[in-house]
This record gives C-alpha cells, structure tokens and sequence, in this order.
C-alpha cells in the first residue's frame, strides 16, 4: 500500500531459493521477502545520507567499521523518534554534545 495514497498495488515478484517445497510456504517466502527490502531500504538510507557509495574506502576493515558507525547514527537517531536522519544529523552535528547525550552518555 502506498503511504501518502493510500493505493494497493500488486507486484509480481520472481526469487530463487534453496528452500524444499515444504519450507518455501508463502508465509516463509514473504517473510523473506520482507526481510531483504528491509536490508535494502537501510543500504539506501545510508546511502543517500552518507554517500556511501561514493566511499574511497574499499579495502580491509574500514568499509565494515565505517557501515557500523553509520548503523549506530541511524538507529540512534530513530530510537530517539527522528523521522528525518538527514536532519537529526545536522541537529547532532552542530553541537559536540549532542550525539552524547542521545546515547545517554551525558
């Protein structure tokens, strides 16, 4: 369903598995289904916010320790109610104090 519509929409989707027949029920398929866009719709989030792909860091532990960092600043940020990252990262930025005190720090 369409947030701001309100529209239901059917989409047909093609995926392939390794699941038996008797695993794969629709249940089991849509949860997985789920679970991946929710993957997807965080990749996205980090990128559009951070520029991720556009990261120079490719190789070793940086790009894993840098995608940790970012999953902290998003996750802080929609425990403490923040419908826009975006802008709780310019709020958190313009004050050293801030990010310290969301984490319950201060």
């Amino acid at each position: 369903m369409d947030r701001k519509t309100g529209k239901v929409s059917i989409k047909t989707v093609y995926a392939v598995t390794s699941l038996t027949a008797e695993q794969a029920t629709p249940a089991e398929l849509a949860r997985l289904i789920r679970s991946h866009w929710k993957i997807e719709a965080l990749h996205h989030v980090r990128d559009v916010t951070f520029t991720e792909d556009a990261s120079h860091l490719r190789t070793g532990s940086e790009p894993r320790a840098m995608a940790t960092w970012r999953n902290l600043a998003i996750a802080a940020l929609r425990l403490a109610g923040k419908s826009s990252i975006a802008a709780g990262l310019r709020h958190n930025a313009r004050d050293a104090s801030r990010p310290l005190t969301l984490l319950g720090l201060t």
